[in-house]
């Protein structure tokens, strides 16, 4: 039981910044139709962040410096911007992540953004995986593929709240992008990514 406790305040701890994001997502017109999209896209970019905090938990001169890390903020940063210079007569004006290319790119498109938030729970994912058995990072996996489901039907609900909706739908222009581009800011400043440029 202290095990299971354990591996869901490591998933909450690191992954209700998740939630914002994932209403905004859910709450735009086109992606409502395709949440299973969404829900696949946090799977791939959850299971990328756990296998390589595992390599880097038992190779430990593998894991990079935290500026590094830092430069997954352009994934949200590009998408932010994106959304705010794209003109309000194009289809989908409000849509962050749009799927009409290919099939798969909204759930790559996710993918990446998960990763781009998550890149710093390699820091908390990395030193709890040493500390477990083969079996316990199993359960671990197992645990965190519950609960990112449980935080998915959570955001969806909230965005399919009337008052959400009709808010993203109204200001989505302006939230959507202020939201993103905020978001890739926030992870390269604290990853000392913008830091690390400026003493060049």
């Amino acid at each position: 039981m202290a095990f299971v406790l354990s591996a869901v305040a490591v998933f909450v701890s690191t992954s209700i910044d998740y939630l914002l994001i994932l209403v905004i997502l859910y709450a735009q017109k086109n992606n409502r139709r395709r949440s299973g999209r969404i829900l696949a896209g946090q799977y791939l970019g959850l299971a990328i962040l756990i296998l390589v905090s595992l390599i880097a938990a038992f190779a430990v001169h593998l894991i990079p410096q935290d500026w590094i890390v830092g430069l997954l903020g352009l994934v949200p940063l590009f998408l932010g911007i994106r959304a705010a210079v794209r003109p309000e007569s194009e289809e989908g004006e409000n849509e962050v992540l749009s799927s009409a290319q290919k099939y798969g790119s909204l759930t790559v498109s996710v993918a990446a953004l998960t990763l781009a938030c998550g890149g710093d729970n390699l820091g908390v994912y990395i030193p709890y995986f040493t500390t477990l058995r083969p079996f316990e990072i199993a359960l671990m996996a197992l645990i965190f593929a519950v609960l990112t489901l449980l935080l998915n039907l959570v955001s969806l609900k909230a965005a399919h709240l009337k008052p959400v909706g009709e808010t993203v739908e109204k200001y989505g222009r302006i939230i959507v992008p202020a939201v993103f581009i905020a978001l890739g800011i926030y992870i390269m400043a604290e990853n000392g990514t913008i830091a690390h440029f400026f003493r060049q």
